[in-house]
């Protein structure tokens, strides 16, 4: 067994990272008119250049920007997308805890016109992370340094509709015909995805709660009360995504995290991966499915039975909700697990979700954070060499 040359790697992670408490003060600022967009962008550029080099010193080949310049880590995309728009109102989501239920209510947003991309967004954040990982993979220390792989996330076409249903979101005078918009969302994305891959981007992730989601009755049961059907919407993602990546460049490695929900510790959906694996699996045209593992929410492993040769299994086995450390032992136990069900050479490591979906970020620390990917990098290293 060795370690992989190509994303995903044996040890990764999803992307968001906890962002610095004097970043969030400078973001705080920014909003209240305190301090200009500049002064805020070099305040990001700086954290940037850190949380690079921290990537890096723990081991990690892939490396982001942890999403530092973002609120959320769907919607300052989605806002972005030509011919949405913010409209009054929220987009309710309930999240769970061990101590009780929180909201996330971000704008709503409403299509207005047909989609286009107008332009690649956070095109201007993947350049910036690109030129930090070329020049830390570079210059740091004396010895040789593996190269790093700059890896950008953006939400999936999904999330356009998930939230709220298409005629909740959609005017009918602008899509009479729901194909157009289901055929459009995915062009816009397509156009997204040509434009990340003119940067120079090779390592992709497109984070996804649907195809999550719907593993949980009571997330269906949303589904069916607005009128749609739950028992093919999980199709309608996969072939959404699909037309997505279609004419993706080449030599782009695309991987897809599935999410039941990242906020301040907290979760919306359970369930294992039962419902959608063998569609997910064997249709989803990506070369990697980040996991989530880390506690029985997630299910069993049996689902990944489902797994074609050439695909890859990021185990998200480490928790990124709670600073407690797994052990190592348990760790090579449950990949030891996952591997009754797909070959360990398909497998990787990772934690969980991100450790800030949303600014706020989980209640874990800086250093929780740190033994935590340290954890995932040498227990790879002991399992794949």
């Amino acid at each position: 067994m060795s370690p992989r040359e190509t994303p995903p790697f044996r040890a990764d992670h999803v992307g968001s990272l906890l962002r610095p408490a004097g970043l969030l003060a400078t973001r705080q600022d920014a909003a209240s008119g305190k301090i200009s967009a500049g002064e805020l962008r070099a305040a990001e550029d700086a954290a940037i250049r850190e949380v690079v080099a921290f990537q890096q010193d723990v081991g990690l080949r892939a490396v982001t920007d942890g999403e530092f310049r973002r609120g959320s880590w769907h919607m300052d995309f989605i806002y972005q997308i030509g011919g949405i728009e913010k409209v009054p109102g929220n987009l309710l989501s309930v999240f769970h805890n061990e101590q009780g239920d929180i909201t996330f209510t971000p704008d709503a947003i409403r299509v207005g016109r047909k989609l286009s991309m107008d332009r690649t967004i956070f095109g201007d954040h993947f350049a910036f992370l690109k030129s930090v990982a070329g020049d830390s993979s570079a210059s740091r220390g004396d010895a040789p340094r593996t190269p790093l792989v700059a890896k950008q996330t953006i939400p999936a076409p999904s999330m356009v509709h998930y939230r709220s249903g298409v005629r909740a979101v959609v005017d009918e005078s602008v899509y009479p015909d729901v194909e157009e918009f289901w055929s459009d969302v995915s062009a816009a994305y397509a156009a997204e995805i040509r434009g990340m891959g003119e940067l120079g981007c090779a390592y992709l992730q497109v984070d996804d709660i649907s195809l999550a989601y719907l593993n949980d009755p009571g997330q269906r049961a949303y589904i069916a009360a607005r009128g749609e059907d739950p028992a093919t919407m999980h199709l309608r993602y996969i072939g959404l995504t699909n037309g997505a990546v279609a004419g993706r460049p080449a030599g782009m490695a695309i991987t897809t995290h599935l999410c039941r929900g990242n906020h301040r510790s907290s979760w919306v959906a359970s369930g294992g991966y039962d419902y959608v694996a063998e569609a997910l699996f064997n249709e989803l045209d990506v070369d990697g499915f980040f996991l989530e593992y880390d506690d029985e929410r997630s299910g069993g492993f049996e689902p990944l039975r489902f797994v074609p040769k050439g695909k890859y299994v990021v185990l998200g086995l480490v928790t990124t909700k709670r600073p407690r450390l797994e052990s190592k032992d348990d760790l090579k136990r449950r990949i030891d697990e996952a591997a009754r069900y797909v070959p360990l050479d398909q497998l990787c490591l990772s934690g969980q979700c991100g450790f800030a979906s949303t600014e706020l970020g989980n209640a874990l620390t800086q250093a929780d954070q740190e033994a935590k990917l340290r954890l995932i990098v040498e227990t790879a290293q002991e399992v794949w060499g």
